[in-house]
């Protein structure tokens, strides 16, 4: 059981947040990969300050399109 737990990766958060973002897109279809970032800020409540200085950290702007958020594969930082 030990190695097991070993074995488990942590996740970057903005993996977490890049999946919600893609069920928003591919699932719900609420919000489309053309949209800007802005757009999804309504759907994510008092959460959203967290998550636009995140994105901001990773040099995105609320206007960029949502599929470059999407479009990330790695969250590691320098």
């Amino acid at each position: 059981m030990t190695d097991a737990i070993a074995d488990l990766v942590v996740a970057h958060p903005m993996v977490k947040f890049q999946r919600q973002v893609e069920s928003l897109v591919k699932k719900s279809k609420v919000v489309s990969p053309s949209d800007p970032i802005w757009k999804i800020a309504f759907l994510f409540g008092d959460d959203w300050l967290h998550w636009k200085k995140e994105l901001e950290e990773f040099d995105f702007t609320t206007q960029d399109p949502i599929h470059e958020l999407l479009a990330v594969q790695s969250w590691e930082e320098d």
